[in-house]
């Protein structure tokens, strides 16, 4: 059965919220990391998007992919980029990075689209 990314979504940012009441100070660093290491600088916010679609499709975690793909659809990445991204991922990752890029991957981006293409 094919997973919902907006539902995985959702759940994957209610949970930073929920842990963020008992574990603030950790969630907190997290996110400052996160936002530390996309802040444009030699390399655009998009391009680092697209690096971690990769890397999220490579390791296949689901948080991940439909997290980045967002990301990367929401700092102007188009689907042609977040595929081929994803297809460097399966040069490397071989079948299961293939098979997480043909359903989630490609679902995040149906989903998600539509959200930035208004």
């Amino acid at each position: 059965m094919a997973k919902n990314p907006r539902e995985l979504l959702n759940s994957f940012m209610g949970g930073l919220k929920e842990v963020g009441k008992t574990n603030e100070e950790q969630v907190n660093a997290f996110m400052n990391l996160l936002g530390a290491a996309y802040k444009p600088g030699a390399i655009d916010t998009k391009t680092k998007e697209l690096i971690s679609v990769a890397i999220a499709a490579y390791n296949r975690c689901e948080y991940c992919i439909v997290f980045h793909v967002y990301k990367a659809l929401e700092a102007g990445a188009t689907r042609e980029e977040i595929m081929e991204a994803a297809m460097v991922a399966v040069a490397f990752g071989g079948g299961p990075a293939m098979a997480y890029t043909v359903s989630l991957l490609k679902d995040s981006i149906d989903e998600f689209a539509p959200d930035f293409n208004k």
